[in-house]
């Protein structure tokens, strides 16, 4: 039979066969098998050539008329670092790493820069071009590469080469940034609203409600019998609901530096030893003693009254120059500053540390001992400043700062036993990762033991979340090793090691029993409540009133008059069920309900209807507002085009290179 079949395969037939099946294959599909496993990229987007826009999708013409862009597995490894970057600095502590690596935030990182090839693209293919210019005005604008507000060429060079770029790959990044932005940037910038879009807006925004309205208290809890049939058939409906969280079971030991010996006190020779190192610490700084004298000027005055104080300023430094002139009395005669006119203008001591502003501080310490200063401006007005005296900086003595050198000194003595404990810890682990015992008893330190515990749980050190994201991490619940040190605060540590543990797991009927029986009968009471709010909704849909359904069941009725959007009226939740309810007729309510968070319910009329008056608002807030709306729908547009675009385009993900 093979010998037959071999002959049948040979000859002119077979080989007109071949072709008619390759032929196909050629133009439908081919490429996923000749392709796909061997594929550099991540992602990539193809769309028909503008010269060709009905280009079919073959395979054949794709591949050779069709234009494309790749997001490399470069691209996006970058890309989604840097968004585990900006997520750790947002969420700090309550950062999960384990729970970052999914699927769904890969993908997301995928598809912003799946939108951004998507832009380029289609910039590209419409003829649209990012100048040199345009470029170079975006890196210049960089914070980056500025210094004191103006782009530095040398901080730009050293900049690029610390991130591993060349200037000509940087400026194409920038241009394709650009490019993408070019679409989408001129669809936003061209939305706009007319002025009865914005008028109708503020209408409907500034929109009033009279509402009357009772509430039906939280339903009593059921106590009803339930069969075993509806126990199934609620866990049926709602397996998901019922899981076992995953849990693990720890050992683990603390390392806290205040709890070690009191280290012995730092002998004399060692402080006089550090205090000859470090003797350019312990210098007293130049101090100067200073009067002035303030002539203010006020914030926006004019050049005349600017002029006119320091023409009075330079009036008192003359007066105050003059023979046996008393700067004390001139202060007190002229009180621009209160605080130290009543002292004659003393300041006291000051040092140049940045206490006083700027010029003030500047025209000090370039004055002469004994000196009044021609007038000095500063953010207050004109100043005429004394310097009166001038004690040069000198050598703190070894006894003067004693103390803190031997504070300083115990500070160090403890983190280094606390390092030094930590660290022999660290070896003796290393020598047997899988056990804390003869670590702990070596340090003479407790091993304790937690748990199980689920994620959340746990108290003391074993809360925080840092040791959380160690106890459910891959490395410590697969390879049950010790962790390394995890600081929790400063000198101390915590180390862990997974004895147990639970994955998570659904839930048996006969284990999430008595949670099912409590969801029926809440179930129960909620939908009872429920139906009494529809008939009372029903009923004043039929033309009763609300205040008689009210008496007949004794419940208080409350008038509210012109609600506001988002008024928590008793609850925001009835607020907004207010506005969905259409405009009541003439002498006609529009009911409904809302059902509040703690189970009660909002039963509901509008009595009355006021549409906001877009005449109120001033001219600057009508503006601010229609370019609000603009701004608003130019987004949408954008994003709008962007999906447009992409139907458009095909897209190929292979997710092994993610």
């Amino acid at each position: 039979m093979l010998q037959t079949l071999r002959e049948k395969m040979t000859g002119w037939i077979a080989i007109v066969v071949v072709a008619l099946l390759a032929i196909p294959f050629a133009f439908f599909g081919m490429e996923q098998y000749l392709f796909q496993s061997g594929s550099n990229f991540a992602a990539k987007v193809e769309v028909q050539p503008s010269w060709w826009r009905s280009a079919p999708d073959w395979w054949l013409v794709r591949k050779f008329a069709w234009e494309s862009a790749e997001v490399t597995p470069e691209e996006f490894r970058d890309a989604f670092e840097a968004e585990r970057q900006r997520r750790r600095q947002l969420e700090g502590e309550r950062f999960d790493a384990r729970a970052f690596e999914s699927p769904d935030t890969k993908r997301e990182v995928l598809e912003a820069l799946v939108d951004r090839k998507v832009l380029q693209l289609a910039a590209k293919r419409d003829g649209m071009v990012v100048g040199d210019t345009r470029v170079r005005e975006a890196i210049d604008g960089i914070q980056a590469f500025q210094v004191d507000g103006a782009f530095d060429q040398q901080r730009y060079l050293l900049t690029l080469q610390s991130q591993g770029y060349t200037p000509q790959g940087f400026q194409e990044m920038v241009r394709d940034d650009l490019q993408a932005s070019l679409l989408g940037g001129q669809v936003a910038r061209s939305a706009f609203t007319t002025q009865g879009e914005t008028e109708r807006m503020m209408q409907l925004l500034g929109e009033r409600r009279d509402v009357s309205f009772v509430v039906l208290p939280a339903p009593a809890p059921d106590s009803g019998a339930v069969s075993a049939g509806e126990i199934q058939a609620w866990y049926d409906a709602h397996i998901g609901e019922y899981r076992a969280p995953e849990r693990v079971t720890l050992e683990y030991v603390e390392i806290d530096g205040n709890a070690l010996p009191a280290t012995p006190a730092p002998d004399e020779a060692a402080l006089r030893q550090r205090y000859e190192q470090e003797k350019a610490r312990f210098v007293e700084p130049e101090q100067r003693l200073v009067s002035h004298i303030l002539v203010p000027v006020e914030a926006g005055a004019d050049e005349a009254a600017q002029k006119a104080a320091e023409a009075r300023a330079r009036e008192i430094a003359q007066q105050a120059r003059e023979p046996g002139a008393d700067f004390a009395a001139l202060a007190r005669a002229n009180p621009g500053d209160p605080g130290s006119a009543a002292n004659g203008g003393d300041l006291g001591w000051i040092r140049q540390d940045g206490s006083m502003v700027e010029p003030f501080e500047n025209a000090v310490f370039a004055a002469q001992a004994d000196s009044i200063s021609d007038p000095v401006r500063s953010p207050f007005g004109w100043h005429v400043i004394q310097l009166r005296e001038i004690r040069s900086g000198q050598q703190v003595s070894f006894d003067e700062v004693r103390e803190t050198l031997a504070q300083e000194q115990a500070q160090a003595d403890r983190e280094r036993a606390f390092n030094d404990l930590v660290g022999s810890f660290v070896d003796e682990v290393y020598r047997n990762p899988t056990e804390l015992t003869a670590a702990a008893k070596q340090a003479n330190l407790e091993v304790r033991t937690a748990g199980p515990i689920a994620r959340g749980e746990g108290e003391g050190a074993i809360a925080m979340p840092a040791v959380q994201r160690a106890a459910f991490s891959d490395s410590l619940v697969q390879d049950g090793t010790v962790s390394d040190p995890i600081e929790i605060a400063p000198d101390r540590n915590v180390l862990i090691r997974v004895t147990h543990h639970e994955p998570e797991r659904a839930l048996t009927v006969n284990e999430a029993r008595e949670r099912i029986v409590a969801a029926i009968r809440a179930d129960r009471a909620r939908k009872r409540v429920e139906a009494e709010a529809d008939a009372l909704v029903e009923q004043l849909a039929g033309g009763e009133s609300l205040q008689a359904l009210t008496d007949a069941r004794s419940l208080q009725r409350q008038n509210m008059l012109g609600v506001p959007r988002g008024a928590p009226v008793p609850d925001a939740a009835a607020a907004e069920a207010y506005f969905r309810v259409p405009v009541p007729t003439e002498g006609k309510v529009s009911p409904g309900k809302a059902v509040l968070p703690d189970g009660s319910v909002v039963v509901f009329t509008v009595d009355k209807v006021t549409p906001g008056d877009a005449s109120e608002a001033a001219e600057e807030e009508r503006d601010m507002f229609r370019q609000q709306m603009a701004a608003l729908v130019g987004r949408e547009d954008a994003d709008t085009l962007l999906r447009a675009l992409r139907r458009q385009m095909k897209v190929t993900v292979v997710e092994s290179n993610l």
